[in-house]
């Protein structure tokens, strides 16, 4: 299987694990920097240099020996569910992507056809309700992580530990992982454990959201978005999200963790 969603610097000095809607846009670009003293001009997903990249056939050898050598720190970054799915939504089902259209052509229609989700129009128009056509997006990504219909579950709403867990299962170990929501503690505590070719100052360094302009604003606080049954199809979803990140099932409103993450419970739970 190898090692996807696995980027590292070119100069070997840290190995990362990219998790969709965790600041993958702002880590790719610290990552790039480290290694030549400037930021990729453009989206960092886009890059075929730079950075090595698992979808990158060249780099699969450098990255595997790297991972399974130990030769060099791992680590990933999670975020709060709660908050992650409706990222999700406005972004990729609201939202224009960079290419003027759609995400994944035809997939909007056929969550207006089969679940009623409004999005609002090309043009920026925001007047849906944007809370009813959440819950309803929110019933198609359980179903399509639950059942695999009528798709397979999208790389931006399957669930993180989802994510994460691949690269334990196919024998990588993480040296950390932290939270989005403390981003700056987290990122340092991984720039403290390498040397790199340039030397990073987090305080000067931009945040590269690359999906912020895609879609309508959030009109409403994160809890009014998650109902009862909302909560419970999220819980259902994501429930190893919230136990093994230490994010609180209980309260949308709350998107700090309530607790230190285990990297031991994690690579025991994640690793089958």
């Amino acid at each position: 299987m190898g090692f996807p969603g696995t980027w590292m610097t070119e100069s070997g000095s840290v190995v990362y694990r990219v998790v969709p809607k965790c600041a993958c846009s702002t880590i790719g670009q610290i990552l790039h920097y480290s290694d030549h003293g400037r930021f990729y001009e453009g989206d960092i997903h886009d890059a075929r240099e730079g950075l090595h990249k698992w979808a990158r056939e060249e780099s699969q050898p450098v990255i595997s020996a790297t991972v399974r050598t130990r030769s060099a720190p791992a680590f990933t970054c999670v975020r709060n569910p709660y908050t992650r799915i409706l990222s999700s939504f406005f972004d990729k089902i609201c939202g224009i992507q960079r290419n003027g259209k759609r995400y994944r052509g035809n997939l909007v229609p056929m969550l207006t056809q089969k679940y009623g989700v409004e999005v609002g129009g090309a043009d920026g128009r925001q007047d849906f309700d944007q809370i009813r056509s959440f819950r309803r997006f929110l019933l198609f990504a359980r179903d399509t992580i639950r059942w695999k219909r009528p798709m397979d579950p999208d790389i931006h709403w399957s669930s993180v530990s989802g994510h994460v867990g691949t690269f334990i299962a196919n024998g990588g170990r993480y040296d950390h992982i932290f939270w989005t929501e403390r981003f700056g503690e987290g990122m340092q505590t991984v720039l403290d454990a390498i040397d790199t070719p340039y030397p990073v100052d987090l305080a000067t360094i931009p945040r590269f959201n690359e999906s912020a302009a895609h879609g309508p604003e959030r009109a409403h606080p994160v809890e009014d978005y998650f109902d009862d049954l909302s909560m419970h199809l999220v819980y259902e979803i994501y429930h190893r999200d919230f136990e093994l990140f230490k994010y609180d099932a209980a309260d949308p409103s709350n998107r700090m963790p309530v607790g230190e993450i285990d990297l031991d419970e994690v690579h025991a739970k994640l690793g089958d």
